[in-house]
């Protein structure tokens, strides 16, 4: 059962009040029988446990060491660091 907050504008009290959704609003002050205003107030719901995007709906990517193209990506590296061999030259070079 949802948990709402009123206060009252004749003496300024905040009071919350334990109200199913489908009951009317409350009018008058329980403290001293002036009207009353709804508040909104912060809502304390919280999600907790297993099943939320974190786990279910995240896409799942492999890390580097897993992946099948580690291989080649290991390969490339090392032909980056190789020296090239005299007299080949490359368009930046030119």
């Amino acid at each position: 059962m949802p948990i709402y907050e009123y206060r009252c504008l004749d003496c300024g009290k905040v009071f919350e009040i334990f109200q199913k959704i489908t009951e009317e609003p409350l009018n008058t002050c329980r403290f001293c029988n002036g009207k009353v205003q709804k508040l909104i107030s912060q809502c304390s719901f919280h999600l907790k446990g297993s099943g939320w995007y974190a786990t279910d709906y995240k896409r799942k990517t492999e890390p580097i060491w897993e992946s099948e193209n580690l291989e080649k990506i290991v390969k490339k590296k090392a032909e980056l660091r190789e020296p090239k061999p005299e007299g080949t030259s490359t368009k930046a070079e030119e």
